[in-house]
């Protein structure tokens, strides 16, 4: 599939992606936490925010970490004019030959329950944008945790507890990170169930979208003199 705007699940994607990406280079480089948050200029919960690939952090957090690491040039690159069309009145927009065209396939690691965990994020996340906007659905939501208490499996009593409270004060970056016990909130959640059916089926189609790869990029122009495209392996 090919993609001339980003999805929501594409773009989480990408986060996440940038956010693994850096996190490897501040290891790599033997750097820690505390060392790169205080080089950074931001605070510890911050740096692992970034690295998780949180969208809540600005560009120009993402940015700092990136400086620190030496891979801002990437977004200096993109900020610049080096990858914009040639202005009309010049010798490359005058070329007859074809325009090189940069195209980026996107896709979800499906091993180790990445993707399984990328689709789950993406359901809460729709589902707390739905509960902040519409009381009554929060309220439904802690009526099924009352109801999963009073007659489900104890195994899972103390993460619907932890739910009772999160539903209480609304306190949904609990379950919207990607640490163990965020994952194991989701496993256990009650917000799924106040998901309408067509925002549900929406998100999992982009999931699956992703998982089969989704091209980024331009549509090549028609080859003229005689030119013909090479195709990248």
């Amino acid at each position: 599939m090919s993609a001339s705007e980003i999805s929501p699940i594409l773009e989480r994607q990408l986060l996440l992606q940038l956010g693994d990406r850096l996190k490897r280079l501040r290891k790599a480089q033997g750097v820690g936490t505390v060392e790169m948050a205080a080089r950074a200029g931001i605070t510890r919960n911050t740096l692992r925010a970034v690295e998780a690939g949180d969208p809540a952090p600005a560009i120009g957090t993402y940015l700092r970490v990136m400086s620190v690491l030496g891979v801002s040039g990437e977004l200096a690159l993109l900020a610049g004019d080096t990858i914009q069309p040639p202005p009309a009145d010049s010798a490359a927009a005058r070329s007859r030959r074809a325009a090189p065209v940069v195209q980026v396939r996107v896709s979800a690691d499906d091993t180790r329950h990445r993707l399984q965990d990328l689709q789950s994020l993406a359901l809460h996340e729709e589902a707390v944008r739905l509960a902040k906007a519409d009381p009554a659905l929060v309220q439904q939501a802690q009526d099924t945790v009352r109801r999963w208490l009073a007659t489900g499996d104890l195994r899972s009593a103390s993460l619907w507890r932890e739910w009772e409270s999160i539903l209480g004060a609304g306190s949904w970056r609990k379950a919207l990170g990607r640490t163990r016990h965020a994952q194991q909130l989701r496993q256990a959640s009650p917000l799924v169930t106040i998901l309408p059916e067509e925002a549900r089926q929406h998100i999992l189609q982009q999931v699956g979208d992703l998982k089969k790869g989704i091209v980024i990029g331009g549509t090549p122009s028609t080859p003229q003199d005689g030119e013909e495209f090479q195709k990248t392996p």
